[in-house]
């Protein structure tokens, strides 16, 4: 039986605390151009998104300040691990977002980075800051689910 490769996803690098962060409202699939020394270091996982965003600059999408590390095989025309990177959207996309990124309170977050028959993918989502009260509410419904669970496997046992 011949292995499907056209849904396959090989996830390189997530975004956890965007979640922590902000309100996710909307998420989109861009593709990125990477040079050939950013590809290989994908390849190899070697990517964060933690300080990462998108912005947009005469009508094309960046994604700013993620880092993919230094090629460890590569010369001296390596890549700088922090540089602006095009993100690859239709234009109705990027107008869409920066619409809503004009908006107060609004902007663009990289949620996760995979690979996707060959190609870097990174999954963008429009967000919206949280306040402190939202991540302690957060905090507080996450571990009332854990405690639900626990008593529920407790009392699963008991029987």
């Amino acid at each position: 039986m011949a292995h499907d490769k056209t849904t396959e996803e090989k996830l390189v690098a997530s975004n956890r605390k965007a979640r922590h962060e902000y309100f996710i409202e909307d998420t989109l699939e861009a593709g990125i151009a990477l040079t050939g020394t950013e590809i290989k270091s994908v390849r190899q996982g070697r990517v964060s998104l933690t300080d990462a965003y998108a912005e947009i600059r005469d009508g094309e999408a960046y994604l700013v300040n993620a880092h993919i590390s230094e090629y460890e095989y590569g010369n001296r025309l390596n890549h700088d691990p922090r540089r602006r990177r095009k993100l690859l959207l239709h234009k109705g996309q990027i107008r869409k977002l920066h619409s809503k990124v004009k908006e107060r309170g609004y902007t663009i977050v990289p949620l996760r980075m995979y690979l996707t028959r060959g190609y870097a993918k990174v999954e963008i989502g429009l967000a919206r800051g949280k306040k402190i009260w939202d991540k302690r509410e957060d905090i507080a419904k996450r571990d009332a689910q854990r405690e639900i669970e626990r008593s529920s496997k407790s009392s699963f046992r008991e029987r």
